[in-house]
């Protein structure tokens, strides 16, 4: 399974140049069935990196512009009188996809944002007083701009939490920059990229996550982050019992496209910047990253 994640990271590589720690992430993210955030400026390649990834999964897909007109009707669907049949007919929205972009998610007004919120938790939707599941698997992967720009809505703690994790791409290099001026067209190329993950492959892998094996040592120190983040001074509260659960997932994933069905504190550093980041800022841009690093610098791996 080592050889086809490594795979898979050089073809999404490809795509998105000098950016192999954000692929990884992306890719852990997802095979610890988590969804992802994406936030960055506009024009750095957060709709390309969601595509890729829809593409070589083999999965549907579908894109969802979220503008400050969108209703929960055009996310989840909508019923309509069907003459033939003399009943309403049920007609799903672009929801009802295994991975669904949710393409700068904070331009939409705060009551289209919490359209998925049942989905993100659920895996399914109620409308009009009927349950529905969706596919499965079923990935939300968000983008967003930074909410200092012009028209949009920070999303709600409530929301927050329901992505596992929260990337920025940056800037490129100057290497890979050129190489991007250069070289083809990305949309062309990303439209051109093999499966090579099946629907079965994905679920399998996404089984050997949950079996990848963390001590109790190693849950210890997970312990010790939460924890400790709940007496940080400055935050109204720390990281909670969700936020743990898709901490350790995240670790068992990065552990097992290291190879490893074991979790190393190691595994715990590499992703807690992404699980984490976001839910240590609490209104306060910027402070994420740097109450991480007090986080990771202060809590001992053995005690």
């Amino acid at each position: 399974m080592k050889n086809l994640v490594d795979t898979t990271v050089n073809q999404l590589n490809q795509i998105l140049l000098g950016k192999d720690e954000q692929v990884r992430l992306a890719l852990c993210g997802l095979l610890a069935s988590g969804h992802l955030l994406i936030e960055d400026i506009p024009g750095m390649g957060k709709t390309t990196l969601s595509h890729a990834l829809a593409r070589v999964m083999g999965l549907s897909y579908q894109r969802i512009q979220f503008t400050n007109d969108l209703l929960p009707a055009d996310v989840l669907g909508y019923s309509i009188y069907d003459k033939q049949s003399g009943g309403l007919v049920f007609h799903p929205g672009p929801v009802f996809a295994q991975v669904v972009l949710a393409d700068e998610i904070n331009r939409a007004s705060p009551r289209t944002q919490s359209a998925l919120l049942e989905a993100m938790e659920e895996r399914q939707v109620s409308i009009e007083g009927e349950t529905r599941p969706l596919p499965q698997p079923f990935f939300v992967i968000a983008t967003q701009n930074p909410t200092e720009q012009g028209g949009t809505h920070p999303l709600p703690e409530s929301q927050l939490d329901r992505f596992l994790m929260r990337l920025h791409l940056g800037y490129p290099d100057p290497r890979a920059e050129r190489e991007l001026l250069e070289g083809e067209d990305r949309q062309i190329m990303t439209n051109r990229l093999s499966t090579l993950l099946s629907e079965s492959d994905l679920m399998q892998l996404q089984a050997n996550v949950r079996q990848v094996n963390a001590s109790p040592a190693l849950l210890d120190y997970l312990q010790r982050l939460l924890e400790q983040s709940r007496r940080m001074p400055g935050l109204l509260y720390g990281l909670s019992p969700r936020a743990g659960l898709g901490l350790l997932r995240a670790a068992k994933a990065w552990a097992l496209m290291e190879g490893r069905q074991h979790v190393l504190p190691d595994d715990i550093q590499a992703v807690f910047p992404a699980v984490a980041g976001h839910r240590l800022e609490q209104g306060e841009a910027g402070k994420g990253a740097e109450r991480v690093r007090q986080l990771l610098s202060s809590t001992s791996v053995l005690e």
